[in-house]
């Protein structure tokens, strides 16, 4: 058993960790098929744009978002960058990035090193849950008790990375390490499960041949995600089940979609009926009806939520993770990918370094 595993073992036997012990997370990852590269490029990159697209009106109203801008197709023009318009990383690509970037230099993801990382470089902005975890981490706590009791998607955003360094080689590693990485910042049963469920829709897009039915986004995270859920209870901030729900996050999923479905709502109206903020019973279905409505059209997909989700850039940064998984970087539009409009930073002035790393990642890992 490598360490990721026994530490997880260790935080469960110690009641140190808020989540399930599913049998799941003793499973093999399937399908084992290696992923062609272009896909384990588009998920990197999905996120990466969607990222950069939603960045500038992340937190605005989307009502009012459409009414001053229509669809948010493009990247907006930066003040900072002599009014060109060009996509810029948030903490979603941020974080996502030094996660890989750790895995790169130790050759496995080390969650101590990693909250070092993330506390030893400036992030452009985070959400509080994030806030939280690095102030205790530079207050000399150790990396296992530095986590915030947040059900924010600080942590789910994030978490694509992860899967790379197990493309070569599944194992039920893959899913320590996730847990650990989610757990790293985020301690609920809401965000860990749905950091595995992601993680598990991530890995089956990958190899997929075609888009799956487009019920399969929320059946497949409820399958995974509801048996790692503790008796833990949410209630919304807000939307039309505010008064009259109060359950787990995969309850939630299932009273969401169920009715928008029924309903026959756009990506707009689900948004508006559940919120779409930062909140995981907000960011979730924001996602998976995106996902439903718009998977097999990856464009439409990113498009969707950089325009339709109040937190626009964390929710088109997981929708561009899955539908670039599931097509791939040939299917992600040119324009949003070409060096002019996308420099590829992490940083504010280290051009490139978001495609060198993929680069690297793709060169070690990818067969």
């Amino acid at each position: 058993m490598d360490r990721n595993r026994e530490t997880l073992v260790r935080l469960f036997g110690e009641g140190r960790i808020a989540l399930a012990r599913s049998p799941f997370l003793g499973s093999t990852p399937e399908p084992d098929a290696p992923p062609a590269r272009d896909r384990v490029e588009g998920m990197l990159l999905g996120l990466a744009v969607g990222d950069a697209l939603g960045g500038p009106v992340e937190g605005t109203l989307p009502a009012d978002r459409r009414a001053r801008l229509g669809d948010v197709r493009d990247y907006l023009s930066k003040r900072a960058e002599g009014g060109r318009p060009i996509g810029l990383p948030s903490d979603d690509t941020q974080l996502a990035f030094r996660t890989l970037e750790q895995a790169l230099e130790d050759g496995v993801f080390d969650p101590a090193r990693l909250a070092s990382r993330f506390a030893g470089e400036p992030i452009f902005g985070m959400g509080s849950g994030t806030r939280e975890f690095l102030g205790n981490v530079r207050a000399g706590m150790p990396w296992e008790e530095c986590a915030a009791r947040s059900a924010g998607n600080g942590a789910l955003m994030r978490i694509a990375p992860v899967l790379v360094p197990h493309l070569r080689a599944p194992s039920p590693a893959l899913w320590a390490d996730v847990v650990l990485a989610a757990r790293l910042t985020h301690d609920t049963p809401a965000s860990t499960a749905s950091c595995v469920a992601l993680a598990d829709i991530l890995w089956k897009a990958l190899r997929m041949e075609a888009p799956p039915e487009p019920g399969w986004w929320a059946a497949r995270f409820v399958a995974v995600a509801g048996p790692l859920e503790t008796p833990v209870t949410y209630e919304p901030r807000g939307g039309s089940w505010r008064d009259t729900f109060d359950g787990k996050l995969t309850d939630y999923v299932e009273t969401t979609l169920g009715e928008a479905r029924r309903s026959g709502w756009t990506a707009a109206e689900g948004a508006d009926a559940w919120w779409s903020g930062a909140f995981l019973l907000e960011t979730v279905p924001t996602v998976l009806w995106i996902l439903e409505k718009h998977g097999h059209d990856p464009e439409e997909a990113i498009v969707r939520a950089a325009t339709d989700a109040k937190d626009a850039d964390t929710v088109a940064a997981i929708v561009g993770a899955a539908v670039g998984a599931l097509h791939g970087r040939s299917r992600l539009p040119a324009r949003w990918l070409d060096r002019h409009a996308f420099p590829g930073r992490l940083g504010r002035n280290d051009d490139g370094r978001l495609f060198s790393v993929v680069r690297e990642a793709l060169d070690r890992w990818v067969p």
